[in-house]
């Protein structure tokens, strides 16, 4: 059967998932292993100033406890963000020790390293564990992190500034707002997450003849491999990792936590399996975080309604240490959109990155476009009020139009496609905008009050500017793919598959994808950022093109017939010259011949997409109900128009589509980590931590404006992201609509029930 690029395809891996014959790394065991339990600190702050084993170490089942002194030899935990501030000064980037030495940054921190013949014996064992510090004070909150009054987390500066990014014109964005007829000012939260994929964090480390295999959850087995050998000074051949089926990412997959490095150094000084899997609570403690800014943006606007400048003031939290992502999220990440589909003549940008003792901040299902997004989306609204104008009127005037594309956005980057007034028109058109007032008064009725809001967004696509793809068609029919990014849900089997089936013209389940395996993939950038249709679709795409390009030299060959006379259609080469026919497995099977080179059909390709990336952009409007003797708020209607470029798999895309639209209404309505004032997490389970449950949330309406990009030949854009980046301004500005016969007029995330009961009342 073939299915090819635009069809819904169910997804191939789901029959084998949902039967019970997935195998993520929690189901793997091996034959006398150990089992590794972590230490962690307690406290917020403080000079360690007890930390005493003797009793774990003689604790039942006990093999070895390991401190930060065993292990210093390994280095640090890396930061790969590598910024300067505007007068070119480096970033300040602590050492990130894998086990605190001398000192605690935030509460769950981890201190020691217990391994022991079951998981009951080691967590025994670190109870057993004496440990004090001197307390530090603490400060969790990012607003007071420069306070000079605050103690500094770090001796090696005497700040919790790690970096004060700024781009941009800032004389002429002050000239231009002096000048500006209207000045319209928003301060915003945007609240800390706990990602929370469905799979905890779970890792083994087996000791092998050549070295170690590592199987180990991930966003991309090559990038894991590669920190990895560096911090244990491996040959690349000393370690081979594998990530099998992984239960969501969202970021936090792409990070090296410390539980890592200690499977694999227990593993490496006892010489048997050592294995880590992580529960829900210990999750929310050492997950990294997402999110966590305070913004106040500025904008002029002339007299007409059109955007004059934009300032827009950051602070972001990045916990007590760079995660790997760092201080790139809110800077540079989300800085390549600020501004968003909107057309600003002057921008200033300065984002102040602070250290805080609190969990390291990481990438998070958008990593900084959510948030600039959300930045532009509550400013559109709050100046339409202030201007006294339509927010859709307002919007469409200060569009980028497609005539004036390419065009260069404020961070210097070009966006090159998309109809956002096509869009635009489309979701109004899909939510029945205009009879809005029916459903207001219908809800009226029922004593609820009915709001609702736009969420447009933009978002910078892609990641890393190259991926890998390997083709190898075998003689029986059977087609093997290897490719470099990482399916941990987003259904890659599927779309990878269809790109193949249309363009070798072969049954889609002869085809296998192979991933996750650095004794397979060679090569890969991984899946994060939006990337993989984009940047392994294209490299699958190409592979495939190049293979039947040199099946087809072959063909002409066992044809007997000039080159440029055969032609290839289902699986089958012919030429105008004679009435032969070979198939692409019998050609498969000459390649492997001596005359033909011996090595067999397959085709190694490594595409290079160049400067730039993808724009992903779209419209969400929400309509919400809020009960005005609880404050609860229920999302009634949800209307999703989407421009991701050619859209391969309909059913695939809506799905991804849903799961960020989710998220982004988990952090409107019910998502924040919590630290109270001395630094302690108040919201470490998910009886305190609230995510969306499917009751909350209603069907999802969702549908594509395909506006194909210009600079790839599938014409791809990327569809995993735009959902978190569009539903939390759509929901807030909802729900600031239903509440604004009562005078509210801003809310910060998330819109509780407590919270919105008290700006009713206030």
């Amino acid at each position: 059967m073939k299915f090819g690029i635009g069809q819904s395809v169910p997804r191939s891996e789901d029959p084998r998932l949902i039967t019970g014959q997935g195998e993520y790394t929690d189901d793997i065991n091996r034959p006398n292993q150990l089992y590794l339990r972590v230490l962690r600190s307690p406290y917020a702050h403080g000079h360690i100033t007890e930390l005493d084993i003797a009793d774990a170490l003689t604790s039942p089942g006990v093999k070895a406890v390991y401190l930060a002194k065993d292990i210093s030899h390994l280095g640090n935990l890396p930061c790969r963000a590598v910024l300067k501030d505007a007068q070119g000064n480096d970033a300040f980037i602590p050492d990130r020790p894998i086990l605190a030495q001398d000192k605690v940054l935030f509460v769950g921190h981890a201190i020691a390293a217990v391994i022991a013949d079951s998981p009951e014996h080691a967590e025994n064992a670190v109870e057993a564990i004496l440990f004090s510090v001197d307390d530090l004070p603490a400060c969790a909150d990012p607003s007071r992190a420069l306070d000079p009054d605050t103690q500094p987390l770090h001796d090696a500066q005497n700040s919790n500034l790690c970096v004060h990014f700024e781009k941009g014109e800032r004389q002429r964005v002050d000239e231009a707002l002096a000048a500006s007829a209207h000045k319209v000012v928003v301060d915003l939260v945007n609240n800390r997450v706990a990602p929370s994929p469905l799979e905890p964090r779970a890792c083994l480390a087996e000791p092998t003849e050549e070295g170690f295999t590592l199987y180990n959850p991930s966003q991309g087995a090559v990038a894991q491999k590669m920190i990895l050998t560096k911090i244990f000074s491996f040959d690349k051949q000393q370690l081979r990792l594998i990530s099998p089926d992984t239960g969501g990412g969202f970021g936090i997959r792409g990070e090296i936590h410390p539980e890592t490095c200690l499977v694999l150094y227990a593993a490496q000084q006892l010489s048997v399996p050592v294995k880590y899997t992580g529960d829900r609570s210990e999750m929310f403690l050492s997950d990294s975080h997402g999110r966590d800014n305070l913004t106040q943006a500025t904008a002029g606007f002339d007299a007409q309604g059109h955007l004059t400048a934009l300032r827009v003031e950051t602070t972001a939290n990045l916990g007590a240490f760079c995660s790997a992502a760092g201080p790139f999220v809110p800077t540079m990440a989300g800085g390549r959109i600020v501004g968003t589909v909107y057309r600003i003549p002057h921008v200033h940008h300065s984002v102040r990155c602070v250290y805080t003792n609190t969990m390291p901040v990481a990438a998070y299902r958008g990593a900084g476009r959510p948030e600039a997004c959300y930045v532009m989306e509550r400013l559109l609204e709050a100046a339409a009020k202030q201007l006294n104008m339509d927010s859709i009127a307002l919007r469409k005037l200060n569009f980028i139009s497609a005539a004036e594309m390419p065009y260069t956005m404020p961070s210097g980057v070009t966006l090159s496609s998309g109809e956002f007034a096509q869009t635009l028109d489309l979701a109004l058109l899909n939510a029945d905008w205009h009879n809005f007032e029916a459903r207001q008064q219908a809800s009226q009725a029922r004593g609820l009050m009915r709001g609702r809001g736009l969420g447009f967004y933009v978002e910078s696509s892609g990641g890393g500017p190259e991926e890998e793809a390997r083709i190898t068609i075998h003689d029986d029919g059977a087609i093997d793919v290897v490719v470099g990014t990482f399916s941990h849900g987003q259904g890659h089997r599927t779309t990878y598959a269809q790109i193949l089936s249309e363009t070798l013209d072969v049954d889609f389940d002869s085809i296998n994808i192979i991933q996750g395996d650095t004794d397979a993939v060679h090569f890969g950038g991984g899946t994060g950022g939006s990337r993989s249709s984009q940047m392994g679709g294209i490299a699958v795409q190409r592979a495939a093109s190049g293979v039947l390009e040199d099946a087809k030299v072959i063909a002409a060959e066992m044809l007997q017939a000039p080159l440029p006379t055969v032609s290839y259609a289902q699986g089958i080469f012919s030429a105008s010259t004679t009435d032969s026919q070979v198939s692409l497995p019998q050609v498969a099977r000459a390649a492997k011949e001596a005359q033909f080179g011996g090595a067999g059909l397959t085709k190694l390709l490594r595409y290079n997409r160049g400067e730039g990336f993808t724009f992903p952009n779209g419209c969400h409007i929400t309509e919400v109900e809020v009960d005005a003797e609880t404050g609860v708020v229920n999302v009634v209607a949800y209307t999703a128009v989407d421009d991701c470029g050619r859209v391969i798999n309909p059913l695939l895309a809506t799905g991804q589509v849903h799961g960020g639209v989710v998220q982004g209404i988990g952090q409107a309505l019910f998502e924040n980590v919590v630290y109270d004032d001395d630094g302690q997490l108040l919201s470490g389970s998910l009886m305190d931590y609230a995510m969306p449950r499917a009751s909350q949330v209603g069907d999802i309406q969702v549908s594509f404006n395909e506006v194909l990009d210009p600079n790839n030949e599938l014409g791809v854009k990327g569809i995993g992201e735009g959902g978190a980046c569009a539903a939390p301004s759509a929901v807030v500005n909802a729900v600031l609509d239903a509440l604004a016969p009562l005078g509210v007029e801003s809310l910060d995330m998330p819109l509780t029930p407590e919270r919105v009961w008290r700006s009713m009342r206030g």
